[in-house]
């Protein structure tokens, strides 16, 4: 079968070119279209921020005018911010005075007891050094030091007793002989140890110091501190004295 093309070359091309131009057409509509989605949906999400900031603003402006209502304000304010700080400060605070009844507990009965001449506490270390003397010498020092291994705090946590010892290490230095102000001789020494941080804290529950010979609460009960555990640091002995 023999075919004849009666369409010139001429029209294929004219038809080449208008199929192409309808394509070129509809994929144009097709981004245009989708622009104009676009479009609508950023100003909807802008209009949308819009309405969404008036309204932060309108409650800003609703609240501030409460507070402007408020009478003398600018001090009620500074008030409470004060009484906040002032709570947290109070838990924050240490109760030193528990250290008077930690070395009455701790300083050994006669004839092994010592006299504190000075006492130097450093909070930030959580170290008390003590500086004292002792008439029965290095034997009372070397009671003193095991006295306070041997003592434990006890403590309420979380509804649980808790016993931990009041101190692991306890650094005895600077020993030297004196003479007191009854003309005594007696050793002078310089004891150092490193105590829990709940002996201090005001937070603590129940806080009881306990030695080999005695116990004391140092929560709610106060002992008071004799006179006689304190006394002057003594002076230089002199071989030639009797």
């Amino acid at each position: 079968m023999i075919e004849i093309n009666l369409v010139p070359d001429v029209k294929q091309e004219f038809l080449k070119a208008q199929r192409l131009r309808n394509t070129v057409i509809s994929i144009a509509i097709m981004v245009g279209i989708a622009s104009i989605a676009m479009v609508i949906l950023l100003t909807v999400a802008v209009l949308g921020q819009k309405g969404f900031e008036w309204r932060a603003n309108q409650n800003i402006e609703s609240e501030n005018a409460k507070l402007q209502a408020v009478e003398d304000l600018d001090n009620t304010v500074t008030i409470q911010n004060q009484l906040k700080v002032l709570a947290g400060m109070h838990d924050e605070k240490r109760i030193n005075s528990r250290i008077f009844d930690l070395i009455t507990i701790v300083n050994p009965p006669a004839p092994n007891d010592v006299t504190i001449s000075n006492l130097v506490l450093d909070p930030e270390l959580r170290v008390l050094t003590i500086q004292g003397s002792a008439v029965n010498g290095y034997a009372s020092v070397e009671v003193f030091k095991k006295t306070i291994l041997n003592t434990d705090l006890e403590y309420v946590d979380g509804g649980e007793l808790v016993k931990e010892p009041l101190s692991k290490t306890v650094n005895v230095s600077e020993t030297s002989y004196g003479e007191d102000a009854e003309g005594r001789k007696v050793l002078r020494f310089e004891l150092s140890f490193e105590y829990p941080e709940q002996l201090l804290s005001r937070t603590v529950e129940n806080a009881r110091i306990v030695s080999p010979t005695n116990a004391i609460n140092v929560t709610d009960s106060f002992i008071r501190v004799p006179e006689s555990l304190f006394a002057e640091r003594p002076n230089d002995f002199e071989e030639g004295d009797n």
